[in-house]
């Protein structure tokens, strides 16, 4: 018996171990490909030059870059108090009641439903009233992908605080709220950060929502009112474009994207990684 459990847990091991290698090799074959085609396209051109015009030679990434740091940006500002508030009350005041459980259950929705879902909701909510495409709206559907990511990791993070902790505050007079904000999450700053962070990794990278809502614009523009240029959709459009100038900068977009959700996942492990334990 002990030699076949053994032999059974052996056999285990050996197929999980071919598993992690097939899909380890795939993925440095992927990132090596991105790496070799990417590096070569980068220059300084590639940060201050707008989009080249069909046809045209050179051309940068400029207008994409900027327009990509301000949909995300703003999205990250709207998402991160909304998702920690909400995953404040689930944790600290909701509990087990209705309006908790219908809000988890929404939440657990929102994390599995299809990006492009719920880009072609804020396409229909707001695209479609307003007749016209707009950073705005690529906000939302950036901000809709990103809240629940945080409410969850706030909510769980949060439930990791010694019950201890709040009995002690409240021992000496603290009132709940106060509590919440200045104790609770106090203690588990650094396990939300790191949610908001992977938020901002997972969002940074959305092509379908920003179709919808962002749409491009080949000019450089400040105006979140209008279409905006963004890397994801200028690289769905450049990789499939006849142009070799075109399909160079995709590749360079698509290593910048690479690099940044790397940076921000290494960034939100590295730092926070002894912290997100309470």
């Amino acid at each position: 018996l002990f030699s076949k459990r053994k032999r059974t847990n052996t056999i285990g091991l050996t197929l999980s171990m071919i598993a992690m290698l097939i899909g380890m090799i795939f993925l440095f074959w992927i990132l090596s490909v991105l790496l070799f085609k990417g590096f070569s396209t980068l220059s300084l051109d590639l940060f201050i030059q707008n989009t080249p015009a069909p046809g045209s030679e050179g051309g940068g990434l400029a207008n994409p870059i900027i327009g990509s740091l301000m949909i995300v940006g703003f999205a990250t500002l709207v998402s991160t108090p909304i998702g920690i508030l909400a995953g404040i009350y689930l944790s600290e005041y909701g509990k087990q009641s209705v309006i908790a459980e219908i809000t988890r259950f929404v939440t657990d929705i929102m994390l599995s439903a299809p990006s492009i879902v719920i880009g072609l909701f804020v396409y229909a909510l707001v695209v479609v009233n307003a007749r016209h495409f707009s950073g705005w709206a690529g906000t939302l559907a950036l901000t809709l992908i990103a809240i629940p990511v945080v409410v969850r990791t706030t909510e769980n993070m949060l439930s990791l605080v010694p019950v201890s902790l709040r009995e002690a505050a409240f021992a000496l007079g603290a009132p709940k709220w106060k509590v919440s904000l200045s104790i609770v999450l106090k203690a588990a700053k650094s396990g939300v950060m790191t949610g908001v962070l992977l938020a901002l990794a997972r969002v940074s990278g959305e092509t379908a929502p920003l179709l919808f809502t962002a749409l491009n614009n080949p000019f450089f523009s400040f105006d979140m009112n209008a279409p905006m240029a963004n890397l994801p959709v200028v690289i769905f459009q450049f990789a499939m474009s006849p142009y070799q100038n075109w399909v160079d900068l995709a590749w360079g977009g698509a290593l910048l994207i690479t690099l940044s959700v790397l940076g921000l996942n290494i960034f939100a492990r590295t730092f926070f990684r002894e912290k997100v334990s309470v």
